[in-house]
């Protein structure tokens, strides 16, 4: 079977997913209203040397709807569910944004399955005033569904010269938001709100190899939420990229695989490579 079949496949718990490559396992999570798509940069380059299995989360794309009352549990469980129907009992796991919280929970609830860890531009204990703000648009989406906040989403993930040099990839990212379905949307926005210090007091209980990387320009994920997480992860490394805003592994997709490979070097070969990029 080709790649270009595999990305055609479904798992049978109604999870759609994509494998390239061959050779030690990276997952890669999406972040929310966004779908498996989004890792195009990442997994080209990836796919190079290792076998790479992106997937949509749950209310997203093309996979099943969340319960009513699903907790970030029930997405680590789809992940689960997803890895035992391909017969993958060990692999890496990179989590974006939503996706890095979903990792988190993953690497808690699921410790044996995991080489290693990498949690990009994600969330980690908010200020009241980055409460108040996110709860303030969670109000918005419940309302108005996924047309609630994107554009200014979008300005808050972007780079002003990149969107105004990409604005193909733009509507792209636009376009993909607006499709999703209201209710899963909202069920996975409320989680991304709300669950930002989910099981928190055992994040020390991560004893993988584990990087901990964002935007020094990223509003929502800021380098001290970085600081603070990876602080608490005993086997664990701070990369913070020098003018990066939130949607880095898109906007700067090099900058993000080198960072990558060097730390994916360092857990399957120990042979990092000879230049970092921060």
């Amino acid at each position: 079977m080709t790649d270009v079949d595999k990305t055609q496949l479904k798992s049978p718990q109604g999870t759609a997913y994509s494998v390239t490559g061959s050779g030690d396992n990276i997952v890669l999570i999406h972040g929310v209203g966004l779908n498996l798509g989004m890792w195009g940069g990442q997994s080209v380059t990836l796919s190079s040397q290792y076998q790479v299995i992106c997937y949509d989360m749950l209310g997203h794309g093309k996979s099943k709807q969340p319960s009513k009352s699903a907790s970030l549990k029930e997405y680590a469980l789809q992940l689960k569910e997803l890895l035992d129907s391909l017969e993958i009992t060990k692999t890496s796991i990179v989590g974006f944004s939503m996706g890095g919280l979903v990792a988190r929970a993953f690497a808690l609830h699921y410790p044996d399955y995991l080489d290693s860890l990498v949690i990009l531009n994600s969330v980690f204990n908010r200020t009241e005033e980055q409460r108040t703000g996110i709860q303030a648009r969670t109000k918005e989406v419940a309302i108005k569904g996924p047309s609630a906040n994107v554009d200014a989403a979008i300005k808050r993930w972007f780079s002003e010269e990149y969107a105004a040099s990409s604005s193909a990839q733009i509507n792209e990212v636009r376009n993909t938001v607006l499709s999703n379905d209201h209710l899963g949307y909202l069920t996975t926005y409320r989680l991304f709100a709300s669950e930002d210090n989910y099981l928190a007091d055992q994040i020390s209980n991560i004893k993988v190899p584990t990087m901990v990387m964002t935007g020094e320009l990223d509003p929502g994920s800021t380098p001290q939420m970085a600081l603070d997480m990876g602080n608490l992860i005993e086997n664990s490394q701070i990369v913070v990229l020098a003018d990066q805003r939130h949607m880095m592994p898109m906007e700067s997709p090099k900058l993000v695989n080198e960072k990558l490979l060097n730390f994916f070097d360092i857990v399957y070969l120990s042979q990092p490579n000879s230049e970092e990029v921060i």
